[in-house]
């Protein structure tokens, strides 16, 4: 065993000159030094595509209206309904988006049709009405998924799409024709919650009101104006004759009432004081920083808008003849090519970056490896060479669910288009200025940030969205 010698004066004074300090600390040097900084950095700031990709025009009245040819009115809309707990009910006034029931004004008899109407629940595959029985019965969708099966060229069914909560079928058995029968099969693909009016109750109410009753009867007997696929006014034609036959004379029609879009805003006041702005403004300039992150916010909330405003944004601004759902919940190749065909021209997709990663999934899933497309010398997912753009103000809903946008774009082609108004007094980039407001009692700087815009679908089919999309599984 060796043991250690005990230490010496002398390696003691040895080690603690070795602990002395011997040069300047970089602590105390940084007070003689001048600090290399950053600009200010904001984490919120995103690539915003829809602002980049977006064919601006400049809307100078402040109102752009879009003129287009008369569309008849078919009664495709939505239906809404409440729920007391378990219990749905639909609201009265909403019956009136039925076709056979669209402009009826009665609104307590509405209340006692609603009152009629009961409630069935349906489990996944589930058949709610078959094709070729008697249609005895209006549906309306408040929950869940239902898909239409039509017969196929080899025996085969055929999917012919898919409805949601809203939808409804079977609305002419409000006419009460006996030889009226379903033309497709109508089958449960989720848990789905379906209200019924059947014929019984039909029949009764239409035999104690007149005034439903003629309603109806004037509805059945009303002549079908002649009318596009698209449900505009016809425009007569002849084609492939000979000889000097009458030629049909016609005129096209146009919206009395087209739709008007007003400018929408984002403002802020921006408050600097007269001290931070005089003293504190090297090397960087405060004012110069703090309007361009506020810019910068402004321009966020502006795309914000343009996707989930009520009156303008795309989410909410879509036909609803250009809504279609997954088939199975996840965004399949299947479920990108039917979105895609729904128009000419799709200029690119846009998706919450979670949307397109379960995309990219499924594609690795089947074995597909979609190839990517160069925009403005970036890389780009794409689907068909059409280019998905990440936008992260799509919202996801509580249950993982998300929809995916699809775009035609310009004037020329009758796309969708954003509106702006350049040339406003202060301008600093298009469509949003910075004005001096004044300096109050407590030397405070304001500064008035405002951006001026708005959106316009110019026909129908130029905005497509695929909705409740699966991105959590």
């Amino acid at each position: 065993m060796t043991e250690t010698p005990p230490a010496t004066a002398g390696s003691a004074t040895e080690a603690a000159a070795d602990e002395r300090q011997l040069a300047l600390s970089t602590r105390a040097a940084r007070n003689l030094a001048t600090t290399t900084k950053s600009v200010p950095q904001m984490q919120g700031i995103t690539p915003r595509w829809l602002l980049q990709r977006l064919p601006w025009v400049r809307a100078d009245a402040g109102t752009y209206r879009v003129n287009r040819r008369l569309t008849y009115q078919l009664g495709d809309g939505l239906v809404t309904f409440v729920n007391d707990g378990a219990a749905i009910r639909v609201i009265p006034p909403e019956l009136a988006e039925l076709p056979p029931l669209r402009g009826f004004g009665d609104t307590a008899l509405l209340d006692g049709l609603a009152g009629r109407f009961v409630q069935h629940e349906y489990a996944p595959g589930d058949t709610i009405a078959e094709a070729g029985r008697p249609t005895d019965a209006v549906h309306l969708i408040a929950h869940g998924k239902v898909e239409v099966i039509g017969p196929g060229e080899y025996d085969a069914h055929a999917r012919v799409d898919i409805l949601d909560g809203g939808r409804f079928f079977g609305d002419r058995a409000l006419l009460g024709a006996d030889d009226d029968a379903w033309p497709h099969t109508y089958r449960a693909l989720t848990p789905t919650t379906v209200l019924q009016l059947s014929r019984e109750a039909i029949d009764e109410l239409t035999g104690r009101y007149d005034s439903l009753r003629a309603h109806l009867e004037e509805y059945r007997s009303a002549p079908v104006p002649p009318q596009t696929r698209h449900g505009e006014a016809a425009i007569d034609l002849a084609s492939g004759h000979d000889g000097e036959p009458a030629l049909p004379g016609t005129f096209v029609d146009y919206e009395a009432s087209p739709r008007e879009y007003e400018m929408s805003v984002t403002q802020t006041l921006l408050r600097v004081h007269t001290r931070v702005a005089d003293i504190y403004n090297g090397p960087m300039n405060q004012l110069e920083q703090q309007l361009r992150l506020t810019i910068e916010e402004v321009r966020e909330r502006q795309e914000h808008e343009l996707i989930n405003n009520r009156d303008f944004g795309l989410l909410h601004n879509a036909d609803l003849r250009q809504r279609i759902q997954t088939h199975g919940g996840p965004p399949t190749p299947a479920d990108m090519d039917e979105l895609l065909a729904r128009r000419r021209k799709t200029r690119f997709f846009l998706a919450h970056p979670k949307t397109i990663a379960a995309f990219g999934r499924e594609c690795t899933r089947v074995g597909l490896y979609p190839a990517d497309v160069e925009v403005d010398g970036h890389r780009a997912r794409a689907w068909r060479g059409v280019p998905i753009y990440p936008c992260d103000k799509i919202p996801i809903s509580p249950s993982g669910t998300s929809s995916v946008l699809a775009l035609r774009t310009g004037e020329d082609d009758q796309g969708v288009i954003g509106l702006q108004r350049t040339g406003i007094p202060n301008e600093v980039r298009p469509g949003l200025s910075v004005r001096f407001t004044g300096i109050d009692d407590k030397a405070i700087m304001s500064y008035l940030v405002s951006a001026y815009y708005s959106a316009a679908v110019l026909v129908p089919d130029a905005l497509g969205v695929l909705e409740n999309v699966e991105i959590a599984r």
